[in-house]
């Protein structure tokens, strides 16, 4: 299990080095976004931890530069606390948002379901409903023979939603699997991106079949 860890204070480094390798994982730094993309493509990690105020680059351009090209799990550790920061964050395609200063044991867990989500991914089926069809392993969506372009949060609601086809996601579970644990009642940004979902994917996105709202609930997956 290798971790690539990037962030240009030395002793954030030196202390996240240590303890990782005193867990087992293998350990991999960089302290400047070229040189993060550098080690990505050289030495494949399992998880990326991702400062975002690096001195070349922002941690929003390391996680695009990353998605080009590979679905590693990205995990942003940043001293900065607004809301804005994580959704940009979590738009460009990061997996989770951790603030500074953080415990270490909260750190452990987020990278344990990280490489649980990142498994799973490997792992899972192709969804087909009778307008398209998602395939969790390659996190593709295709209408017919032609590829239906999503962004990273528009596929992180549609993969919990495929994953539990048929069950009942409340808008509070929803909300923290894309989120994060501190978003509860920010249902607003469910509806924008339901909305686009359905625009994408429905073929009659004022009637969905497949994307279901449940009044005052949540959501829910019917393959149809």
């Amino acid at each position: 299990m290798r971790i690539l860890v990037v962030d240009d204070d030395a002793q954030i480094i030196r202390a996240m080095r240590i303890n990782m390798r005193a867990r087992g994982y293998e350990v991999d730094t960089a302290g400047d976004g070229a040189s993060a993309l550098q080690a990505a493509a050289t030495r494949p990690p399992d998880v990326v931890l991702l400062d975002l105020g690096l001195p070349d680059m922002e941690g929003g351009e390391v996680i695009e530069g990353l998605r080009a090209w590979t679905s590693v799990p990205v995990i942003v550790l940043s001293a900065r606390h607004s809301s804005s920061e994580k959704v940009r964050s979590l738009d460009a395609g990061a997996d989770d948002y951790v603030t500074k200063p953080f415990g270490m044991d909260e750190l452990m867990a987020r990278i344990r379901a990280a490489q649980r989500r990142s498994v799973q991914a490997e792992e899972a089926p192709v969804v087909a409903t009778a307008a398209f069809t998602v395939d969790l392993g390659a996190k593709r969506v295709t209408r017919g023979d032609e590829e239906v372009r999503l962004t990273p949060t528009e596929w992180h609601i549609l993969e919990v939603l495929a994953r539990n086809a048929g069950r009942l996601i409340s808008q509070r579970q929803l909300l923290h699997e894309v989120w994060g644990p501190n978003y509860q009642s920010e249902t607003n940004y469910l509806r924008v991106y339901m909305a686009q979902l359905r625009r994408k994917l429905e073929p009659d996105p004022a009637h969905p079949s497949c994307l279901i709202t449940e009044a005052g609930m949540g959501y829910r997956f019917e393959k149809g």
